[in-house]
């Protein structure tokens, strides 16, 4: 049987922009803003400060992500803290913490938590009939990775 972890009625959201994508991510949050008023944000440091003054949302923030924010997220998901994530990134521009910014995507899809890298892929999520009600999300199976022998390895 699959081990399972319910995503509450209340979605735990994280919001994360690269610099070049800070403008779309806010300009789609608020267009959304009333949706997300209901939830809880997380958000990286200078994201959640821009959202913060734009929007007069109550967000949590992590470090800048540069500075740790990108594995404080990455953190929280592995902890089944945050439900997802609307990552905004910039597949055209080099940043100096993107090893982090792969990392927090892997671990997301390590947890089986949804993932929106786009406006597009953030609006078929949010717009999901899945959001206004709880949802078992279905955990990795990790015990076999988790019982290895040291003297395998």
């Amino acid at each position: 049987m699959a081990k399972t972890a319910v995503i509450g009625a209340r979605k735990r959201i994280a919001l994360v922009a690269h610099d070049n994508k800070k403008r779309d991510l806010i300009e789609w949050v608020r267009y959304n803003r009333g949706f997300l008023a209901s939830h809880v944000i997380y958000a990286t440091g200078t994201t959640g400060k821009l959202l913060e003054l734009t929007l007069g949302i109550d967000v949590i923030r992590m470090n800048s992500g540069p500075l740790g924010g990108d594995m404080q997220i990455g953190a929280r998901i592995a902890d089944g803290e945050i439900d997802f994530l609307i990552f905004f990134w910039d597949p055209l521009e080099s940043v100096p913490h993107d090893p982090d910014v792969k990392a927090l995507l892997r671990i997301a899809q390590v947890w089986n938590i949804p993932v929106a890298t786009n406006r597009s892929s953030a609006d078929f999520i949010v717009s999901s009939r899945l959001m206004d009600q709880e949802y078992e999300r279905i955990l990795p199976d990790l015990d076999a990775y988790l019982s290895r022998r040291i003297d395998d390895l």
